[in-house]
């Protein structure tokens, strides 16, 4: 093989194997975890099956991760929920981590309400303080 044909061939599969990383990157997103642990709760972590959600469910971004607010933008798309959202709510955020996921009662909010939605249609979504939130979850 000469080495222009060499040269050819390895440009070739640089472009195949970083491609699909490089476009990744500019966009500014990286591959979400399968699962996170929401941790500070009071009760304990709450372990996120993102992937289930995601993927295995069909639940778009747009569902959890809401537009860029003028007070605080958006670093990335789809940013974890405490980037923004912390405990106590720091200026200019006025709404803080717990109230970013359910009410103080935990009986409303981005979680329940679609856990709740999930179960009138049959499904065993929990719905439980403690079906979420586990001392374990560390």
């Amino acid at each position: 093989m000469s080495a222009r044909r060499g040269s050819f061939v390895l440009s070739i599969l640089s472009a195949l194997l970083l491609g699909p990383v490089l476009a990744v990157h500019v966009a500014g997103q990286t591959k979400p975890q399968d699962t996170y642990i929401l941790k500070g709760g009071p009760l304990g972590g709450v372990k996120l099956e993102h992937k289930l959600h995601a993927e295995v469910r069909g639940i778009k971004c747009e569902t959890c991760h809401h537009p860029s607010r003028a007070q605080k933008p958006l670093a990335s798309p789809q940013q974890a929920c405490g980037t923004c959202h912390t405990m106590p709510a720091t200026p200019p955020m006025k709404i803080n981590r717990l109230l970013a996921f359910h009410n103080p009662t935990a009986t409303a909010g981005t979680c329940i309400d679609c856990h709740k939605a999930e179960n009138a249609k049959g499904k065993g979504s929990p719905v439980k303080c403690a079906d979420c939130h586990k001392k374990s979850n560390v």
